[in-house]
């Protein structure tokens, strides 16, 4: 697989996997090998029998590697604090075939929480793909709705998925148009 550092693994119990970039649901099967070809944000890219697929981070024992850790808080975090571990918990939420977080990528237009009575938050977020009918669209908005429901004292992320307006490559961060050659 040219590009990749590609790292073998063998699937050690059933596991949960998306076909990368179907979206389609399956379960890998112990014994199963291959190669890791992406390990960013806590899920994993692997290449098996000439296919790729997305594995959640809390699936990471399943072939082998570290679980994640959920995100923490301080005490007595305002509104504002969530609203910063949300961004960076999306920082985490990778496209599978792009090696660029969703935030950089310029897919995330927005985040917005708000604080209630009982001390928990709810998180809104919108975002886009990078083209639609992209089948890894739904993987995506559960990972990122997730990723923000891990948050302490977040009981609810909504994640709106909107083409409006539609994602252009001058959204991307500077640093993604250098890592991907698009200046």
């Amino acid at each position: 697989m040219p590009g990749y550092d590609s790292e073998p693994f063998v699937v050690q119990r059933e596991v949960s996997a998306v076909i990368v970039p179907a979206g389609t649901e399956v379960t890998l099967q112990p014994g199963q090998s291959g190669y890791i070809t992406q390990a960013l944000g806590g899920s994993f890219t692997v290449y098996i029998e000439g296919n790729l697929f997305r594995i959640s981070g809390e699936d990471a024992e399943a072939i082998g590697r570290e679980p994640v850790k959920p995100p923490e808080l301080p005490p007595n975090a305002t509104e504002e604090d969530v609203r910063q571990l949300a961004w960076a918990q999306m920082r985490t939420c990778y496209d599978p075939e792009i090696p660029i977080n969703i935030v950089d990528l310029g897919l995330v237009y927005d985040c917005e929480v708000q604080g209630h009575e009982d001390g928990t938050r709810s998180v809104a977020i919108k975002l886009t793909l990078t083209a639609p009918g992209c089948g890894m669209g739904e993987v995506l908005v559960d990972d990122v709705r997730d990723k923000v429901e891990r948050i302490p004292t977040v009981r609810a992320a909504s994640v709106e998925l909107t083409f409006d307006p539609p994602w252009n490559q001058s959204m991307m961060s500077e640093a993604a148009r250098l890592q991907t050659g698009m200046f």
